[in-house]
């Protein structure tokens, strides 16, 4: 088993995607999660390949967030889509950094992954309220690599 299958087990991804959709209830933001055991470019380059790749740049509103995990490099990068650039302030996802950090740094993987996903989605919610007509654009599946 490689150390991507073996990161997380079938319970915690289950949970990962539950935190997906409750974070998507709302706003239009969407969010994806995308695990792989190395990056062979640096990290921030990497997410966003994979950004484009996924077609999370497809969105209406341009407000696609990836939180990309490299398991072996011990890295971990959080994108957003340019429509979030727009609205947000400099430095806006310090702080969801920082409490996935803590997590991760204590070998609590899959609690990161999921605070990360809960903070993103009450972050996007101020800037990009849901409204009756969105529609989920993005599958909320674990992509891995």
């Amino acid at each position: 088993m490689s150390h991507v299958e073996e990161f997380l087990t079938a319970e915690e991804e289950r949970e990962i995607i539950d935190a997906i959709l409750e974070a998507e209830k709302n706003t239009s933001g969407e969010i994806r999660v995308h695990i792989e055991g190395v990056a062979k470019i640096d990290h921030f380059s990497r997410a966003q390949q994979l950004f484009h790749f996924l077609k999370m740049d497809n969105t209406k509103e341009s407000n696609g967030v990836l939180i990309y995990v490299a398991v072996d490099d011990k890295k971990f990068v959080i994108y957003g889509d340019t429509g979030i650039d727009r609205a947000v302030p400099k430095g806006f996802w310090n702080t969801t950094k920082d409490v996935m950090a803590s997590h991760f740094k204590k070998g609590q993987f899959k609690q990161g992954i999921v605070e990360g996903i809960l903070m993103a989605g009450k972050e996007l919610e101020s800037h990009f309220p849901w409204d009756h007509n969105d529609t989920n654009e993005l599958s909320d599946a674990i992509s891995k690599g």
